[in-house]
């Protein structure tokens, strides 16, 4: 009985400390974006003074905090009420990655349905080639890619960055693998009752692939909200620019505002995973399982 208790005891207390560690680590991951958030309600001369070196002010010690000591709303005032190009670059945002989720949820779920339901020739070294593409930073094709939007003269447009993610070959291979677990009973299920291929991948692929077509989505929507080297490459004008390029350049006597303008751009992808977290964690189970 007291070798029992003693186990249990010892067993309590791992998991007493694994969890005072895991709380440690996420505290360390939370603590630099509870010092943005607390920053952003700073007035502008309390930023200055807690953050006066890292600003470029002066090289008076950095007093951070998580609480501010003189709360205010004015840098969110002065992002949304006196910066309209802000807005702009918002909007660019918008427009540059919704119609590029649509594309690749069009072009990108066909595709995928035909990786993992067809056996054709070359179907595995096709396949094989989509992922060689997926592991290739964009450094390596940016030549290339401005080489061809040049071509098409699609340079300097929305278009530049809206077509190569459109093509992207990474919510393929997502959306692949969520396909391939799929039990095949319920193909078959579907085939007996006269569903045609066609059919059979709108009424039982895309609901059974929905964790897939989530998550290959969710992460195309942070990769794309978060782009800066694609838009600094193919993008000319300051009034094509998305919401990415709006913090690297805002002034430094705008500080308040850029730490509320953090805050406003982090939370469409915070909120998306929140809403989609169950699928994300399934999507990305199913992209290591084989039926």
């Amino acid at each position: 009985m007291k070798m029992y208790f003693g186990s249990f005891g010892s067993v309590r207390l791992r998991v007493t400390v694994r969890k005072i560690l895991s709380a440690a680590v996420c505290l360390l991951v939370w603590i630099p974006v509870l010092l943005m958030l607390a920053a952003s309600f700073m007035p502008e001369d309390e930023l200055i003074y807690r953050y006066a070196e890292p600003l470029g002010m002066g090289r008076e010690t950095v007093r951070a905090a998580l609480i501010p000591s003189y709360p205010a709303l004015s840098p969110y005032i002065e992002l949304l009420f006196k910066s309209p190009g802000f807005f702009v670059m918002f909007w660019n945002s918008c427009v540059q990655v919704l119609p590029a989720l649509a594309g690749q949820l069009l072009v990108g779920a066909p595709a995928a349905w035909a990786f993992a339901r067809f056996s054709f020739p070359g179907r595995r070294q096709l396949f094989f080639l989509y992922v060689l593409l997926m592991v290739l930073p964009f450094q390596v094709t940016q030549v290339s890619n401005y080489l061809v939007l040049d071509k098409l003269g699609f340079l300097n447009t929305h278009l530049a960055l809206i077509l190569p993610g459109i093509w992207s070959t990474f919510p393929v291979f997502i959306m692949t693998k969520s396909f391939e677990t799929i039990p095949g009973a319920l193909l078959e299920a579907a085939y007996l009752d006269g569903a045609g291929e066609i059919r059979t991948f709108i009424y039982v692929g895309l609901p059974s692939g929905y964790a897939g077509i989530v998550t290959a989505l969710l992460l195309g929507f942070i990769d794309s909200w978060n782009a800066l080297e694609q838009p600094v490459a193919y993008l000319k004008d300051m009034f094509l620019w998305p919401l990415s390029l709006y913090l690297p350049n805002i002034a430094q006597d705008k500080a308040a505002a850029a730490f509320a303008a953090c805050i406003v751009m982090m939370l469409p992808p915070v909120l998306l995973y929140l809403n989609g977290q169950s699928e994300l964690e399934q999507g990305i189970a199913a992209s290591g399982v084989k039926e």
